[in-house]
């Protein structure tokens, strides 16, 4: 016989549990390791003779549990070599052990036989005594990874390896974020063992306060169909994706990104969206709006892998901060008008950063962003405590005044000052409409790119005639450009008769 590992579980706690086959195993095994003696069922396999070693000295020297199973691993191997060999672990083998799947990973390359025997689990006991069908759904979750795999409200969880107090502190603060503080939450220990069981429900916000946790407790939280539940929107399957290619197997480009080189592209993928939005092209508005997505994953995955925040950080924190910059939606504030709304969020902001009132309105207005979007956040923020013209009347003549300064600044030939006037004007025009509701940006966005569709039109023109473009007139040029206009009429027309319909792929 060549050499083997035998791999049995010993079930949740009670003999009665041990299927007759692992009954077998165990009572004809020349040589028997358990993973720790900390288990209902050995007190009764010294009772009927069963000879046996155990691991748990592992337990006192590693340094966490990943080096503990890597080395009780390693000794199954050694000792393997010599002789088959049984090694027995509670519940089912193949159900949170890490030393199990070390051994069918590694055994076959080591020219290692391993069979693996099951038994019954934990969850079947705690579904017997608390009468759930997991048919329903249920999601099993270990209580030490609770920031790789997260529950999920909307179905039942059972939280398991919560064995200590400390652990289950930890446990509920992870869980709060999650479920409301009263969430019901059932904790068993020992589930089917005569004589240990105890099973009791307490609110998720008492539940470090109890004392009797050990090595055979876990939890089970009911679904929660409230706001609560809601609270963890579906990104994990991206955040898993942006982790995948961060990791060390993963995508050397993505590795190599940090906070900084990202910023070229959520700039880049913020202007596709603007474009998308001036072209009302509603399925490149969809498409670009996860290009944007994907950098806010992106960069949270590299806060995360540094320990400052993650995803669940940022959806928390943007929820906190509307509902607290809401009072008269989500509180007994009173607000006339938007300006009103404007007012308060402005005094709320102040009052976030420690200060009744901030050292300049003009503070958190980021110099990083465009000059016209700079300019119209300057100039609104101004507005809000009286600082602007009556109505667009008074924009609307300082326009032609800063652009008489521009003629003036050319007739004199100062052309040194010709810079400033000319962003005086601009200044001018940008106020103008903000107070006509025009956003400046998205204004001169779009006159960009008429601008590059009629030029474009231009230039299929001149290719038609086999011709450089610069042999042609002026008048020739302007006559297409003229064309171009009519064409786009033309286009808005068609478009025009479509408004209100569905497009396909959204009505499917």
């Amino acid at each position: 016989m060549g050499a083997q590992i035998t791999v049995v579980g010993l079930g949740p706690g009670n003999p009665g549990h041990l299927p007759l086959t692992v009954w077998e195993v165990l009572r004809k095994a020349k040589r028997l390791f358990l993973r720790t003696e900390r288990h209902p069922v050995v007190p009764w396999l010294k009772e009927k003779g069963i000879s046996f070693e155990t691991f748990d000295c592992f337990y006192e020297t590693g340094r966490d549990f990943q080096e503990i199973y890597r080395h009780m691993a390693e000794a199954l191997f050694r000792e393997a070599a010599k002789e088959p060999l049984v090694f027995a672990v509670p519940g089912h083998p193949l159900m949170a052990e890490e030393t199990v799947g070390i051994l069918l990973e590694e055994g076959p390359r080591r020219g290692l036989k391993v069979d693996v025997l099951p038994a019954m689990s934990f969850v079947d006991v705690i579904c017997s005594a608390l009468g759930l069908d997991p048919a329903g759904g249920l999601h099993l979750v270990d209580g030490l990874r609770l920031d790789r795999l997260e529950p999920v409200p909307g179905v039942g969880n059972i939280i398991f390896q919560v064995y200590s107090r400390l652990v289950a502190s930890d446990v509920k603060l992870t869980l709060m974020e999650y479920y409301p503080a009263s969430h019901p939450v059932t904790v068993i220990r020992a589930a089917g063992v005569p004589g240990l069981e105890r099973i009791e429900e307490h609110p998720l916000y008492e539940l470090d306060r109890l004392d009797w946790f050990d090595h055979l407790t876990s939890l089970y939280l009911p679904p929660c169909s409230g706001a609560a539940g809601k609270c963890r929107y579906p990104l994990d399957s991206l955040i898993e994706v942006m982790a995948t290619l961060r990791g060390e197997k993963g995508c050397p480009w993505d590795r190599e990104q940090t906070h900084r080189s990202l910023r070229p592209f959520l700039l880049e993928e913020t202007y596709e969206v603007l474009e998308a939005i001036d072209q009302e092209d509603m399925y490149k508005l969809c498409e670009e709006l996860g290009d944007l997505l994907l950098q806010v994953v992106f960069h949270s995955q590299l806060a995360r892998e540094k320990g400052f925040f993650d995803i669940n950080d940022v959806v928390k924190g943007i929820t906190a901060k509307m509902l607290r910059r809401h009072p008269h939606v989500f509180g007994d504030v009173l607000v006339q008008n938007s300006a009103e709304v404007l007012a308060n969020w402005d005094q709320i902001k102040a009052r976030e950063g420690g200060k009744e009132r901030p050292a300049s309105l003009l503070k958190d207005v980021p110099r990083s962003l465009p000059a016209l979007l700079q300019a119209s956040s300057l100039q609104a923020k101004a507005a809000r405590v009286g600082f602007d013209w009556p109505d667009y009347r008074g924009a609307l003549d300082k326009v032609f005044e800063e652009l008489q300064e521009v003629r003036q600044a050319l007739s004199e030939g100062r052309k040194a000052e010709l810079e400033r006037e000319l962003g005086d004007l601009l200044f001018a025009v940008v106020n103008l409409s903000r107070l006509l509701g025009v956003e400046a940006e998205v204004a001169l966005c779009g006159t960009i790119n008429r601008f590059r569709r009629r030029f474009q039109h231009i230039e299929e023109r001149a290719r038609q005639c086999g011709r450089e473009l610069s042999s042609f007139t002026l008048d020739q040029l302007d006559a297409w450009w003229e064309e171009a206009k009519k064409v786009e009429e033309a286009e808005k027309k068609r478009n025009n008769f479509h408004v209100g319909r569905k497009p396909g792929r959204f009505s499917e």
